[in-house]
């Protein structure tokens, strides 16, 4: 099942929860608005080549959209519907006031030169300029695209609308990005599986942790795990795993991937099967990488007592249920890694009063947030008798419909 069924199956079993009506329920689903541009720029060698750029923006009933743009070759306008919708439910769980958004220019980006790079995103805002801003859709870096990225559509988007720092957040931060934005996925992920341990009366330094996806989430996730005394026992990314049943040094195989571009070959660990991490021995396991990596084909063997969703969607629906059986606890993607944006409202915010935050304050808000926001979706869960997912799902659901019912949109 692909994201946008899944996501649209969730949607749908939140909405009977509540008992929504009809026709919210289905103005709900579709987007506000979708927008697909054709650029074209010169290649560093003289030639012309013309990409696809979009922007899907779903839902602005409690507040601007917000969502990433990503830079990839396959560029399915399904996945990014999705991931819209899905920003809009997340928004809601953390409570922050934006709606969701996501978008991308089909392209290959290592195929592309820095200056090619900076003369597609230019080209891409001047053609969608008029469509985003400050107080209507804030975008983001997502894959492919990075915190220069984001530089060049503020400093493309101020030619026609004077300074606007706010218009995008994941900025430089000498152009008014946020102190501790970059640690924000993890970080969130760190707070929000403390959280959930909370509940059961359990520590992150008593627990043992298989972290697959060892990227910008993954990293921070191990570290702040590891500085906790939490034993990671497993780690993979695209060049490799490595596991060591007595817990990794995660600074020692930070700097070690730095330095060699790669996890294997490390000194502190023994080489596995990238394969086997999902279903490897540990308490806690933490998938940051692709989507759709747990299904009916390994879920059955999952040994894991705990779930952080840290990736977008990583559990289809079929594994959902075979894990659920197993008594596996999983925390939902919509809550777990709803760091990012939540350090990323916390930029915009910044940017709109003209002062800056210092990294404590940022860190200390983003754990009040997060843990709020488990102790909302608790709630839900309570209240309508379901697991985590939809208990996350009710609560994003049902801030949306209120807001929509408030606004007066669905007569």
């Amino acid at each position: 099942m692909n994201a946008l069924a899944a996501t649209n199956r969730n949607f749908r079993q939140a909405a009977r929860i509540l008992g929504l009506d009809s026709k919210i329920e289905k103005s709900l689903l579709i987007p506000f608005r979708e927008i697909k541009v054709e650029c074209t720029i010169p290649k560093d060698d003289g030639t012309l080549v013309s990409y696809v750029g979009f922007r899907v923006q779903h839902d602005n009933a409690r507040g601007p959209m917000k969502g990433g743009i990503r830079y990839h070759p396959e560029v399915d306008p399904d996945e990014v519907n999705a991931l819209a919708q899905l920003m809009t439910w997340k928004t809601a769980v953390a409570d922050i006031p934006y709606g969701g958004a996501k978008g991308g220019i089909g392209c290959n980006p290592k195929d592309l030169s820095v200056s090619e790079l900076e003369r597609l995103t230019r080209v891409f805002t001047q053609k969608i300029h008029d469509l985003i801003g400050v107080n209507t859709d804030v975008p983001a870096p997502d894959m492919g695209t990075n915190a220069q990225t984001m530089a060049w559509i503020l400093d493309e988007y101020s030619k026609f609308h004077g300074h606007s720092p706010a218009i995008v957040t994941g900025k430089p931060i000498d152009l008014g990005g946020s102190l501790g934005r970059e640690a924000a996925t993890g970080r969130g992920v760190v707070y929000a599986t403390e959280a959930l341990l909370a509940e059961y009366g359990k520590h992150v330094k008593d627990l043992t942790f298989a972290i697959q996806g060892f990227g910008n989430v993954g990293a921070w996730a191990g570290k702040l795990i590891h500085e906790r005394g939490g034993k990671v026992v497993a780690v993979s990314d695209i060049t490799g795993a490595v596991k060591n049943p007595n817990g990794l040094d995660i600074p020692a195989l930070l700097s070690h991937k730095e330095k060699t571009g790669k996890l294997i070959d490390f000194a502190g660990a023994d080489v596995m099967n990238s394969d086997e991490l999902l279903t490897h021995e540990c308490d806690v396991l933490i998938p940051c990488a692709l989507g759709g990596v747990l299904n009916r084909e390994n879920a059955d063997n999952v040994k894991a007592k705990f779930i952080i969703e840290a990736a977008n969607h990583p559990t289809d629906p079929d594994a959902d249920e075979i894990l659920s059986k197993k008594g596996v606890v999983i925390l939902p993607d919509i809550y777990a890694n709803a760091g990012g944006v939540t350090v990323s409202y916390f930029e915009w915010v910044q940017n709109i009063q003209g002062f800056m935050w210092d990294e404590e304050k940022v860190n200390r808000e983003l754990k009040k947030y997060m843990t709020r926001a488990f102790h909302n979706l608790k709630g839900m869960c309570h209240s309508h008798n379901c697991n985590l997912r939809m208990g996350a799902f009710t609560l994003g659901v049902n801030r949306v419909a209120r807001a929509t019912q408030l606004r007066g949109w669905e007569a």
